[in-house]
């Protein structure tokens, strides 16, 4: 039999996220409060200006400027403090020779053009305003609608919700949100010889048997993503379990997704359930760690449910989690970005053989503001994973020497 042909990962990316913006979750409508990590289905537009009226940016005294050019507020020729105006309060308008005491966030009185800190002033016994420093036209004055005008876009479609955003889409009103709904994912690892933390003690293992880490860390994953995870379990490796597993999960899922099961061995049952059930396209990616990548459909109670097949090893399943299903996850909530942002650092380290495949090298940030290499780069070493602060993203056969400059992906950007 011959060995399937490595696919670039730049190909398999582009299906995989052709696939998701085919099928593009349906609208909701939720709290401002709630939408934190959702995706944007509708632009947001201000029906307002920020701020709504020039404002303060200081503690201080409203002023006219072209008073203080003719002298007033200095001694002998003091302005007159005539009104007190909190945040919220309107105040009067100003008149030649006078000032409002007013606070930050206060709206400007009509007839002011400049605002002075109240540390830059002082008052004589009898309360008459004395200016201590130069006042420039306009000083320490915000702008109606400097931040946001009338009718403009605030928050695109397609944009995901940051804390920062919904501070702006409350500032202008918007106490609710158009967002695409949730995807709910179903998960579930394949192996007779995974056990469950806590149902063995590790005293007690059998022979062959293994921790099934890879379950935590891919729920995790799906959560910081916004999605609903609904957990299967562990499937035995044999073909009627691996079928009745897929026909459950599709009940209530819009995706499934699977650790494990997904080459070609004898027990390797993932492969045929799901073609059985719908349709698999099985991959060899030009990828280390991670070469073996499953995506397909499963047709299941009157519905079809994107399915998506990744390894076994667990540093292989994380990395393929982060360059492949989390863009499609987000595409699939209508995501314009769905690429992670990556930064070009020097490398405090030599790599002297390149890999055939591309290679995703788990490394961390040092003092220096380099990248340190974690020694050993085994896909089953998840300790990797722990110490990094990212992946190097090598093309293949590349050689690294101290001093060059890389790709690197930061967990930051690859886990949400």
């Amino acid at each position: 039999m011959s060995k399937a042909p490595l696919m670039s990962l730049e190909a398999a990316l582009e299906q995989v996220v052709s696939q998701a913006r085919a099928s593009v979750m349906v609208s909701e409508t939720v709290s401002t409060f709630d939408a934190l990590g959702r995706v944007l289905s509708q632009s947001l537009t201000s029906p307002i200006g920020v701020p709504a009226q020039d404002n303060t940016s200081m503690d201080g005294y409203a002023v006219l400027s072209e008073d203080l050019a003719q002298g007033w507020g200095s001694v002998g020729r003091e302005l007159k403090v005539t009104q007190r105006v909190p945040a919220g309060v309107t105040g009067q308008p100003l008149s030649s020779g006078e000032a409002a005491r007013i606070f930050t966030g206060t709206w400007i009185p009509n007839g002011a053009t400049a605002v002075v800190m109240q540390e830059d002033t002082h008052l004589t016994p009898t309360g008459g305003l004395i200016i201590d420093k130069p006042v420039h036209h306009g000083q320490w004055i915000r702008r109606q609608g400097e931040d946001v005008r009338v009718g403009e876009v605030v928050l695109a479609k397609g944009e995901r919700l940051t804390a920062a955003s919904l501070g702006l889409a409350a500032s202008v009103g918007a106490a609710t949100l158009e967002v695409t709904r949730k995807p709910r994912v179903a998960l579930f690892s394949t192996g007779d010889e995974l056990v469950m933390p806590g149902e063995v003690h590790p005293s007690q293992m059998r022979p062959g048997s293994i921790y099934n880490s890879n379950r935590f860390f891919l729920k995790a994953l799906l959560t910081q993503l916004g999605c609903e995870v609904i957990d299967q379990g562990v499937v035995p490796d044999n073909q009627a379990a691996t079928l009745e597993a897929l026909e459950n999960a599709a009940k209530d899922s819009d995706v499934i997704i699977s650790s494990g099961g997904v080459s070609v061995g004898e027990e390797d049952h993932v492969k045929p359930a799901v073609e059985r059930l719908g349709s698999l396209n099985l991959w060899s990616l030009s990828m280390k760690p991670g070469k073996p990548f499953a995506l397909g459909h499963i047709r299941a109670h009157s519905k079809v449910v994107h399915f998506m097949g990744l390894p076994g090893n667990p540093v292989s399943s994380f990395a393929t989690f982060m360059v492949l299903v989390r863009p499609f996850l987000l595409a699939l909530q209508g995501a314009t970005k769905v690429e992670p942002k990556a930064y070009h650092l020097q490398a405090h380290f030599d790599l002297k053989k390149g890999d055939a495949r591309r290679e995703f090298l788990r490394v961390k940030l040092n003092a220096e503001g380099g990248l340190d290499l974690f020694p050993n780069q085994s896909s089953g070493v998840l300790t990797s994973c722990v110490w990094a602060d990212g992946l190097v993203d090598n093309p293949a056969q590349n050689v690294i020497k101290r001093g060059d400059w890389v790709r690197f992906l930061p967990f930051s950007e690859l886990s949400q």
